[in-house]
């Protein structure tokens, strides 16, 4: 009796012990703070700005290896600021900032130059652009190469080469860096290339199918209009026109269907043209 006594009296002893370590191990994990970031002459442009407070903006901008940054740029709207001037759109900077939350705070912004400015139809353009970055790329997700076609589109604005085609391929540019946008020149359902003569619908998610009549909801084009737009070949009146209806589709699609207001603007300017 005793025996079994001591044995049944020794066991919540034993058990006790790895519930306080559990206890101090939880305690030891606390999450640390996050580490402040400092951002210094990182090449970017200003997407977006809107007033914040008296003297101040919130200011989206479009950086190389950082991506979409969201800044508070302090006292960006007084008269003397140097950064009222500095924070144009269109125009390539260089920026500093620092912060660690999600509106991080601009300490420096200056003009680096080189692109021409934007006039008439080809500022509406770049505001185009602009809006589509901002809806459709998540903050700090960095696209270099897409940063760089982002500038090989203003120049080519600037310089007036045939703004739909510009559009066009930066539509295409975007969804594909962005990972929503599937290969355009193989079929999807059976991994066979597409037939220039065939007929396709794209399916937004997935890619291009061959279909032999209209399926309804789905813009269908040309397997040459898919093999065009890989390779960057604007030239053909059709491939032209059946592009825009499939980037219209495809983009709004990823975009929820909310509207663009500059495409809305565009739209109205080649009516009444």
């Amino acid at each position: 009796m005793s025996s079994g006594e001591s044995s049944v009296t020794a066991a919540p002893r034993v058990l006790d012990k790895p519930a306080r370590s559990r206890k101090k191990s939880t305690i030891a994990r606390a999450p640390a703070t996050p580490k402040e970031l400092r951002i210094l002459g990182e090449p970017g442009f200003v997407l977006h700005s809107f007033p914040y407070k008296e003297t101040s903006l919130i200011v989206e901008m479009f950086s190389r290896q950082h991506g979409r940054v969201a800044v508070l740029a302090k006292g960006a709207r007084r008269p003397y600021s140097q950064l009222r001037g500095t924070l144009q759109t269109f125009q390539p900077l260089s920026l500093s900032w620092t912060g660690k939350s999600s509106l991080r705070t601009l300490i420096a912004a200056d003009w680096v130059g080189g692109l021409l400015p934007l006039e008439k139809s080809a500022l509406l353009c770049g505001f185009y652009l602009n809006e589509l970055l901002v809806k459709l790329l998540a903050h700090d997700d960095p696209h270099p190469i897409l940063f760089d076609h982002y500038v090989s589109s203003l120049n080519q604005l600037a310089h007036n080469e045939t703004a739909p085609i510009v559009l066009r391929k930066f539509e295409l540019a975007l969804l594909k860096e962005t990972g929503v946008a599937a290969q355009l020149a193989i079929c999807a359902d059976t991994g066979k290339d597409v037939q220039s003569d065939a007929r396709y619908v794209v399916d937004p998610e997935r890619g291009p199918r061959q279909v032999d009549q209209i399926v309804h909801g789905l813009p269908c084009v040309l397997g040459k209009t898919l093999l065009d737009m890989e390779r960057g070949d604007y030239s053909d009146a059709t491939t032209q026109v059946q592009s825009k209806t499939l980037m219209r589709f495809l983009l709004s699609h990823h975009l929820g269907g909310v509207p663009l207001k500059t495409r809305q603007i565009l739209m109205d300017l080649m009516l009444y043209k």
